[in-house]
């Protein structure tokens, strides 16, 4: 594959925003809906249930990201802007690289955005965590009818 076929920088961060934005919206609805619901039903809600979906939600990222990238190598922000995860002779992310490169990444985000500026020197487009966890991001290419 050449480089043409890698992800930029632009792509990358735009479907990132779209990842961002959709972790924004669903962990808050993980962590108060069920507590919300209880406590519109039966009164106050258990404290059981109020640590139950505060830990549920804190977990949601990480799986969204671990299944998107092993299952078919896009998140929705992939899926939107055609990027998909993959190893770099093509083959798809195993669950423990998928599961290492989400939880890293959301564990020290800082440490991902700016490791995403490789990017623009790389000869693959390659961001530093690509290189530590044997990943690139290429465009999915479509195929021509």
């Amino acid at each position: 594959m050449s480089t043409s076929d890698n992800a930029g920088i632009v792509t990358r961060l735009a479907a990132l925003v779209i990842d961002a934005t959709l972790m924004a919206l669903l962990v808050p609805v993980v962590a108060t809906g069920p507590v919300t619901l209880w406590t519109s039903l039966e009164g106050s809600a258990p404290g059981w249930l109020k640590t139950l979906s505060q830990l549920t939600a804190a977990v949601v990222p990480v799986v969204y990201f671990t299944m998107c990238w092993w299952g078919t190598g896009q998140t929705l922000g992939g899926l939107l802007f055609g990027t998909v995860v993959r190893r770099p002779d093509g083959a798809h992310v195993s669950l423990p690289r998928a599961l290492a490169r989400a939880f890293f990444g959301l564990l020290i985000p800082l440490v991902w955005l700016i490791g995403m500026v490789t990017v623009l020197w790389d000869g693959q487009r390659r961001a530093l965590h690509d290189r530590v966890f044997g990943t690139v991001v290429r465009r999915k290419l479509r195929p021509v009818h």
